[in-house]
């Protein structure tokens, strides 16, 4: 399986449980593995046949724009279901962080990974939890 990764994205985000937390929204920091299978699009040159990484940079942010989210758990889970789901990813390792959030922490996040159910047998359902 091959991975296509994603570092340092920086994107805006409503996030957080407390009330100066929902005043504004939050710069977080991403980094993603995406796993898929880029025989086809090596051979193709097409990027058709791969996940393109400019749109799922693109749907991020759009997404992140119109939710709002109280735990970094739960916006990485919906990355996650939207990479899994709409790009046909195999599998994705997502990393989010709220930067220096606290004092004398630089990042302070959650790491998650995420596959498909049912790729070996061709089933595209796709495994939240």
């Amino acid at each position: 399986m091959d991975t296509i990764f994603i570092r340092e994205l920086r994107a805006e985000a409503w996030i957080g449980i407390y009330e100066w937390e929902k005043l504004k929204p939050q710069t977080l920091d991403f980094n993603l593995d995406i796993g898929v299978d880029t025989h086809q699009a090596g051979a193709s040159d097409n990027i058709g046949d791969t996940v393109d990484y400019g749109k799922v940079v693109e749907r991020i942010r759009a997404d992140l724009k119109d939710q709002h989210f109280h735990l970094l758990e739960a916006l990485a889970e919906h990355i996650a279901g939207v990479v899994l789901h709409d790009f046909n990813a195999r599998w994705i390792k997502i990393s989010v962080a709220k930067i220096a959030h606290m004092r004398g922490v630089k990042l302070v996040g959650v790491t998650i990974t995420r596959e498909r159910t049912g790729v070996l047998a061709g089933v595209s359902s796709m495994a939240r939890t």
